[in-house]
């Protein structure tokens, strides 16, 4: 199949060799030996005609006659007229009868270009058409019949519009038969440098001239642009720029001077052939980190919450925040700290909230203790205990509690994530991250 793609494309003259595009060639050819109807879809500029053409000369209609119209070009009041014809007199200035193209281009293929231009009356017309074969003149009552191949094109989205109650869903349906999406340029930019070269190789030789090079960030900054014209305005840029340019090998500078529209982009950087950013940095690199920063947050709310219901549900005591913010930390306390040390220091105990740990949310039993070192009692009292060495691994209390809730709720996960007030989502990761 890949063969037989690629001698199209040379009969053709296509150019590109996106998957997108050989995946729209593809189903072309696949389909140009039925009578189905084709609705062909993509912006302006990518070419939809030419996939129209390519249907007709592979089809069994190839040595029929083949036609686009433009309905958007067609005035709404002559239409009807254009298409289906009219009988003499059927309104003013209808000297003598005239065939449509319904009835002229009989056997052969019919390209309705822009079709969601066209008026609501004619789309009832052409359904009848495309369901029966039959149409009417204007001003006449005899039924006509046509065989005719119809292959429709829109820029615009068809449903959008069915919605809008601008075009009928029937009739959408009826042609959406079999769609071709046509990709625009901007998801081919491995084909965007072909193209030019193309282009600049024709007007070379056609007027006889040299054909224009481009050097590596012009070919960048050619291939980063968004083309929202798509192949009709890179051709009108290869073009402007063999006329202007007075030197045949082009850099960025003076290929902005011919296209300067080549310096807007949506990117926030430009990224260069292989996706790396001025920093040498992928720019999949970077949706990792993205991703993973905006993971460890989650999993970091996840941690507050769970932290604060474990003191909330087991009667933990917790030091007041107002006791933690009248800590100083001076350096003459603590030999070997420097004034960065102290400043970081004193910014985190600017930065503590009372809401960090709502205290007052507490029950009596476990409001904060504050001891008074200066006691003689409580003295006494701290040096009969007996001071134990606890396991302060947060991750290793964090597998236990874990646990703890899974036998509690006998390995339902619902319940246990209900328990340890986080989601059952969060909890279903870190069961797989401690092999639980």
């Amino acid at each position: 199949m890949d063969a037989n793609l690629q001698s199209i494309k040379q009969r053709f003259g296509i150019i590109g060799r996106s998957p997108l595009l050989d995946r729209a060639l593809s189903t072309a050819v696949r389909v140009s030996g039925t009578d189905l109807s084709v609705l062909i879809t993509g912006e302006s500029g990518v070419g939809k005609e030419v996939f129209s053409k390519i249907i007709h000369a592979l089809s069994a209609r190839k040595h029929n006659n083949f036609i686009a119209i433009n309905c958007g070009a067609i005035p709404e009041g002559t239409i009807n007229s254009e298409l289906f014809g009219h009988e003499k007199g059927a309104f003013t200035g209808a000297t003598s009868e005239r065939k449509g193209y319904f009835e002229t281009y009989d056997g052969g293929t019919i390209f309705l270009d822009e079709i969601g231009e066209m008026p609501m009356d004619t789309q009832s017309f052409l359904l009848r058409v495309l369901e029966t074969g039959e149409f009417i003149r204007v001003g006449a009552s005899k039924v006509h019949k046509t065989d005719v191949r119809i292959i429709a094109a829109t820029n615009v989205s068809l449903l959008e519009a069915v919605k809008k109650g601008k075009f009928r869903e029937d009739l959408y349906y009826r042609l959406n038969t079999v769609p071709i999406s046509v990709p625009p340029l901007r998801e081919r930019r491995e084909d965007i440098y072909m193209l030019f070269r193309k282009f600049a190789t024709d007007f070379a030789e056609k007027y006889r001239t040299a054909s224009i090079q481009l050097d590596e960030k012009a070919r960048l900054m050619l291939e980063n642009y968004s083309w929202p014209g798509n192949i009709r305005e890179l051709k009108n840029v290869a073009e402007q720029a063999s006329v202007m340019a007075e030197e045949k090998l082009l850099d960025a500078g003076q290929l902005l001077q011919y296209a300067p529209q080549l310096s807007r982009r949506n990117l926030p950087m430009i990224a260069d052939r292989k996706g790396n950013d001025g920093d040498g940095v992928s720019m999949q690199e970077r949706e990792i980190f993205y991703k993973l920063m905006l993971d460890m947050k989650n999993d970091l709310n996840d941690l507050k919450t769970l932290v604060f219901e474990l003191i909330r549900n087991n009667d933990l005591r917790v030091p007041d925040a107002s006791d933690i913010r009248s800590l100083q930390a001076p350096s003459s306390d603590y030999p070997g700290t420097n004034a960065a040390d102290k400043r970081d220091v004193t910014d985190f105990l600017h930065d503590y909230h009372d809401d960090d740990f709502p205290t007052q949310d507490l029950p009596d039993s476990v409001k904060p203790i504050i001891l008074n070192h200066d006691d003689p009692e409580q003295q006494q009292h701290y040096a009969q205990t007996e001071e134990l060495e606890e396991n302060l691994s947060l991750e290793d209390n964090e597998k236990e509690l874990i646990y703890k809730a899974l036998r509690k709720h006998n390995g339902r996960r619902k319940e246990a994530a209900s328990d340890l007030g986080i989601s059952e989502r969060t909890l279903y990761r870190k069961i797989k991250q401690y092999g639980l």
